[in-house]
């Protein structure tokens, strides 16, 4: 007879009955009078901080059981953080990524700490170059030019994000499921962030918002008289250009999907995304669905798909070059100043080129990461860098690491968009699959040109955004492969 079979179920705690144990009691005794005393001495921040630490445990007990969690967190993160910071002063939310990032990997080793960890899916030559592109950063700690240490602590995402994003997207991303939970969550905070936006443009700015503005943020986010929407974003610009990447992406999307609903659902996003960027007022990111979808013609290898996107794509380009119409509201105005190559704000860029170029030119590793463009005033106030603005992100990166620097990102950029648009032209069998990496490819293609004119591709949410791209993007025969799989089964039945 089992040992189990002698156990009196009579003599056992169950339950709530566990509660009456002296050792159980005393320890709720002693949590019912911690809080008491909390709420007691702080009132309503203290009820805010039991919320939180109870909100806190059970997302790490959660975390720690399933760590991919974490990884979706830090997509949510990735959006609402900055506009978190305009309401919530003094904490160092800046650390918020990094944190939950790295508790993501600690969370990892835990969960697989008996069996170990399986990196072979993330061994992949996106992979090493993030490890170049890191190891080139840390480099630049011994940059002769670089002066604050601070400056480039600041600036660590550059380079720590991708070096830690990508591997987690190869682990956690491995199947059609998780892919569409990533698409979900994306989609998500991408139809609140156009919904604030407008609430801003119809209500107004609320107070925390407002005093953002007073800041100084009000020089280049209202032009006579009208507000460039920035939503919970970092500016106006990273808002267009990323709700434009939301566009394409989404719009482009919405062509996998088989069932009705969700086909409707993916293009709502998308043209929620489009008229987000256009009340930005943001003229650069016209570029992203211009490329985007001009990316997606040729993808498609459809000569007929190709002549009617370049007719559609020739009409938007004369409709804001050679026409005025709709020349009265404020945010097609401001784009169509895009098409013009007098425009002064284009000719103060270059003329900043110019100068940086005569710079630069002695210096091939840069002037140090973080120490470039108006933001490094923060740390080097009186710095020839740091008073001379940067604007687009491909500058910032010559400025900050110098030419070596430059052609090593390109070449990573460009690397990925090749060998995946390769992919999709003549590798892909599955046409819903080739939607999929199309939408992302298309996508990347946008942000990579509007990043000339705004420094979009290295800010939130846009940043984990591109980096979880560049890994999904050449991960594409791992998900054909399981479709493979399951179209085999469903032969069997």
């Amino acid at each position: 007879m089992s040992e189990y079979n002698n156990i009196n179920p009579f003599e056992n705690y169950s339950g709530s009955l566990n509660i009456s144990k002296p050792g159980n009691l005393i320890m709720l005794f002693s949590i019912m009078s911690i809080s008491a005393l909390i709420i007691v001495k702080l009132g309503i921040i203290g009820i805010g901080l039991l919320l939180a630490i109870i909100f806190g445990s059970v997302f790490l007990y959660y975390l720690f059981c399933y760590p991919v969690i974490g990884y979706y967190t830090a997509i949510a993160l990735n959006f609402i953080i900055i506009g978190i910071g305009r309401y919530v002063k003094g904490l160092p939310l800046g650390f918020a990524i990094d944190g939950i990032l790295v508790l993501t990997y600690l969370a990892l080793f835990m969960n697989q700490f008996k069996t170990r960890i399986d990196w072979t899916p993330a061994k992949r030559d996106i992979t090493f170059l993030s490890l170049l592109w890191l190891g080139y950063s840390i480099f630049e700690l011994v940059n002769p030019e670089a002066r604050s240490i601070q400056a480039w602590i600041s600036g660590r995402g550059i380079a720590f994000y991708p070096f830690l994003f990508i591997p987690l997207t190869f682990i956690f991303i491995k199947n059609e499921k998780r892919l569409s939970y990533f698409f979900y969550i994306w989609a998500a905070f991408s139809i609140l962030a156009t919904l604030k936006g407008i609430m801003q443009m119809t209500l107004g700015v609320d107070g925390a918002e407002q005093e953002w503005l007073n800041e100084g943020s009000y020089k280049t986010h209202i032009l006579f008289g009208k507000l460039r929407v920035f939503s919970f974003y970092s500016d106006a610009g990273q808002f267009g250009a990323n709700q434009g990447y939301t566009g394409v992406v989404f719009l482009i999307y919405a062509m996998s999907q088989q069932k009705k609903l969700r086909k409707i659902f993916f293009i709502f996003v998308g043209l929620l995304g489009i008229y987000g960027m256009v009340i930005s007022g943001t003229r650069g990111a016209l570029s992203v669905p211009i490329v985007g979808f001009m990316t997606y013609f040729v993808l498609s290898k459809n000569v007929k798909v190709i002549i009617i996107g370049v007719a559609f794509l020739a009409i938007v380009f004369i409709f804001f070059k050679y026409t005025t119409i709709a020349q009265g509201n404020a945010q097609v105005r401001r784009m169509r100043t895009a098409f013009d190559p007098n425009d002064a704000s284009l000719q103060v860029r270059l003329d900043n080129q110019k100068i940086l170029k005569n710079y630069l030119a002695s210096r091939p590793f840069g002037g140090g990461i973080g120490h470039g463009g108006t933001k490094a005033q923060k740390y080097l106030p009186n710095a020839f860098l740091s008073n001379v603005a940067t604007d687009s992100w491909y500058v910032l990166i010559w400025v900050e690491q110098g030419i070596v620097g430059l052609i090593l990102h390109l070449g990573i950029l460009f690397y990925v968009m090749i060998k995946a648009s390769l992919k999709v032209m003549f590798k892909i069998r599955d046409p819903m699959l080739k939607f999929k990496m199309a939408s992302l490819i298309a996508g990347m293609a946008g942000i990579m040109i509007a990043s000339y004119g705004n420094a979009v591709l290295g800010q939130m949410p846009t940043a984990l955004l591109i980096y979880a791209t560049m890994a999904i993007v050449l991960n594409s025969d791992v998900y054909e492969k399981e479709i493979e799989e399951d179209q085999a089964k469903l032969l069997k039945q």
